[in-house]
Parts: structure tokens; sequence; C-alpha cells
């Protein structure tokens, strides 16, 4: 829409700081004479920014951009460099007891990087599953000896991939039970027990528990909270090759990154897909949140830029659709018949009948419009859970100013022990994660990240009220 592209046009340019905050934007009238739109069309693009968090109003005087809390400095500046040497994992049983808290009754449930249900289809999931099996009611007794990935669901995919710019192949894909198995099913591909796989840091803790499970020993590599992973750092990580004890794997999420929010330039992309290839280390890519970045245009993953097949495309429908459904897949390269022998020794075919459902969703017109409110919900939620850290939190905290996604990683002053700090807060009814989770080397002790998918609420305001104040000691 025309409002939309403008609202992303002026995102960009104060994403890259080429508008200033406090900065006065142009004036309605000049806008819409500049770019041939109607008065509506500007107001409702500049409306849009403002309810990103992005421009504020300012009576009888036009559209201005926000001033806003400092973005978080390079990851390495922290709480400590990370680990210089690989080191193993082992975060499963205190992460256990952290997501507990979340689930507990009556929390003001900060923790979870769930989106909440009314945002996503519940009730259209419900009128495709009873047409489609209506319809074909054989895919209700589909076989797991059958193929893997259903025809629908792979012309879906790979339309969808050549909108955003990378080119996808049918014999490449395999459907998966979540985004979690199809990283799972890749990792067994192109490692063994020992082996060493470099990760951001901070990173998503679901990927610190799958190489603790698997027996794998974690490098952690210093990444920016806005664009992302240091393609520098992972060139040193690896010189040497895996068989004498280097890297044998890198598990990255390249976009709206889980917890920082960042999403790599493309020039990293390309030279990262250039690099690993080179040295042959496999690249495990986690694209779940590509659909629900809001600074532009969808951004392409890194499997855009490979051509070698050496890159692994990983995602699933869970933040965007529902989690309930459990359908992913694997972009898998080369390496896709290894995939296949891996999905068909754990867990055989993904559901039939849903992954028809995903395909017919993923066709209908109004999917798109979906995704467009649904980024600029989330675009929406970030930025009021940002301000209330803003004026509630310590004023040494620093705040990520997230790309996409919709989590918050907070690092507050060194002396706080977030660790700590999420015991007395549970016992106040309010949950989020705390920062050594993100850290297979128990790093960033006095940071934590805050999940923003549940639409704004006083109940939210008040709990991130009593959390500042619990900070603040």
């Amino acid at each position: 829409m025309l409002y939309e592209n403008l609202a992303n046009e002026f995102a960009t340019l104060i994403g890259n700081g080429q508008i200033r905050p406090g900065d006065r934007l142009p004036s309605v009238r000049h806008l819409a004479k500049q770019r041939s739109l109607s008065i509506s069309t500007v107001v409702q693009a500049l409306r849009t920014l403002e309810s990103r968090g992005m421009v504020e109003a300012r009576p009888q005087s036009g559209y201005y951009v926000r001033r806003r809390p400092a973005r978080i400095a390079d990851a390495t500046t922290l709480a400590g460099a990370p680990a210089p040497a690989p080191v193993e994992v082992g975060v499963s049983r205190r992460l256990v007891q952290v997501l507990r808290a979340n689930d507990a009754p009556g929390m003001v449930r900060l923790g979870s990087a769930l989106p909440a249900p009314e945002l996503l289809l519940a009730p259209r999931l419900s009128r495709l599953y009873a047409s489609i099996a209506r319809r074909q009611p054989q895919l209700l007794a589909s076989s797991s000896h059958s193929g893997l990935s259903e025809a629908p669901l792979l012309r879906s995919i790979t339309r969808r991939a050549l909108e955003w710019g990378c080119p996808l192949a049918d014999e490449e894909l395999v459907a998966t039970n979540s985004c979690t198995e199809a990283m799972m099913l890749c990792l067994r591909a192109v490692t063994k027990p020992g082996d060493t796989v470099a990760v951001e840091s901070p990173t998503y803790y679901v990927m610190l528990q799958l190489l603790e499970a698997m027996g794998l020993r974690a490098l952690e590599i210093p990444t920016h909270p806005v664009t992302g992973v240091s393609v520098e750092a992972l060139e040193l990580a690896t010189r040497k090759p895996a068989a004498e004890d280097g890297v044998s794997a890198c598990l990255l999420i390249p976009n709206g990154g889980n917890p920082l929010g960042s999403v790599m330039p493309d020039a990293a992309k390309q030279q990262l897909a250039t690099l690993l290839a080179a040295r042959n280390v496999a690249l495990i890519e986690d694209d779940i949140y590509g659909d629900i970045c809001f600074t532009g245009a969808r951004p392409r993953p890194i499997h855009a830029f490979d051509t070698s097949g050496n890159t692994m495309l990983c995602t699933s429908f869970s933040k965007t659709v529902s989690p309930g459904l459990r359908v992913g897949f694997v972009a898998a390269g080369r390496r896709a018949a290894d995939i296949v022998l891996q999905k068909t020794l754990t867990s055989g075919k993904t559901n039939a009948l849903t992954q028809h459902v995903i395909a017919g969703l993923m066709d209908s017109r109004g999917f798109d419009v979906h995704l467009r409110t649904l980024r600029r919900r989330f675009a929406e939620q970030v930025a009021r859970t940002r301000d209330a850290v803003a004026r509630h939190f310590p004023a040494e905290t620093r705040i990520s100013d997230p790309q996409g996604g919709f989590v918050l990683w907070l690092e507050l002053p060194p002396g706080v022990d977030c660790t700590a700090l999420h015991a007395h807060a549970a016992k106040e009814g309010i949950a989020f994660v705390p920062g050594e989770m993100f850290s297979a080397g128990g790093l960033y002790r006095n940071c934590l990240r805050l999940a923003c998918g549940q639409p704004w609420s006083g109940t939210l305001e008040d709990g991130i009220r009593r959390l500042g104040r619990l900070a603040a000691g």
C-alpha cells in the first residue's frame, strides 16, 4: 500500500541515522505534493510511524523523530567478551525453571516469545481444516512412508521465496515439525558429538539446548545489536579446519535475531556465505523472524546469496500463523538427501493435512495483509514496551532497538544480577528470561530479555514498572 511504502521508507532513513532524533519531518502538504500522494495517504503513513514509536506529533509544529533511549553498543561490551574457546553447554536444567515461572498462573508474562493468540489466524485455520479435510479425506490417513513434503506446500514456499529474492528448488525442501526440528536435523547431518558449532553471542537459548542435547560445543561469536554477527570474528574463528578441532558448523539468526532483533546487511550476508562455503563450514540459518522484520522490505536470507548449496535455511510458521500447527521446513541445499534420511529416522512425515492447510493459507489473498498487520502490531508493541522500560528502569539501563521480531534485550548497570532479579520478580508475579540463558559461557548476568508478543495493556505497564523498581534495588 502507498502509505506503508512511505512509512517504511522513512523508517529506513530513521534506522540508518539519516534522519536523526529530534529532526522535524517535512510537512504533510509538502510530502503530498512532492510524492504526488493524497493528504490522507501521507497522514496515514505518519500515523503508522507514530504507532511504531518512531515519530511524535507536536501540536501546530508537525512530526518529529522521537528521542529514544540509547541503543546497546557492540555486544562485546555488554558483560565481557564471548569465550575465546569452545565451551560445553549446560543451560537446560536452569532454563526449565525459568520457563516454568512464565507459565505460572497470574504471571505478567514477559518471558515467552510467542505471539498472542488474538494476533493469529485461528478462525481461518479452522475453516481451512474443515474444507480441505472434506475435499481430500485421504490426507487424514496419510502414511509416514509416503513423500515427506506435500506438493502444494512446496509450490507455496517456492513462490513466496521468490518474492523475497531467494529462489528455492523443490528437491531441496523438506517439511518439518518445527523450526527447532529443522535445525536439529541439520545439526545431525553435519556434526558429530564433540564438534564445535559457532553461534551468535547472545544467542537464542533453544539453540544452546540443541547443542547440549547433541553433545556439541559452542563457540560464541560477538554480535552487534543492529548489524548482527561479526563476519570478521567468524573469519578468524573458522581459519582452523574442522578436522583439526575447528568449527564444523555455524548456527545463526541473521534476520530479526533473537534476542537482539538485529538484521545483517546484504553485503555482510554475501561475505559470510562466500567465506563459509570456501572453508566448507556448514551454515544453518534460522529465518523464523524474516517475515516480521519492520525496517522496510522483507530482508533476504543468507541462503539467497549462497550459490554452493552450503547454507541450510530453517523456518516455521509458529510466529506468523500458529505455534500449535507444528509445521516448518528446511531448504537444505546440497545436503537435502541427508536431511531426508534424518527426518525419516527421527519423526517421519509431518502431518499432511496441516501441510495443505498452510499452503492454502499462504496462497490466499489475505495472507500478505495479515503479515503487514502483524509487523505493524509487533512494531507497536515493541515501541510501547521500550518506552515503558525507559520510564521505569534505572537511568543507566540500555535497551536494544530491534529491527524485527518482538523481543527486547536490556543491559542493566553492572552490579545487577538478573538471575537473582528473576527469582525476586517471579515472587512478585513477573516473568522474564535472564541474560545468562543466552550464553553457553554464562555471560550477560546483568542483561535480560523481555517478550513483546502480547497486546499492550495496563497489566504489562504495571509489570514493567514493578520490575524496574526491583531492578533499581
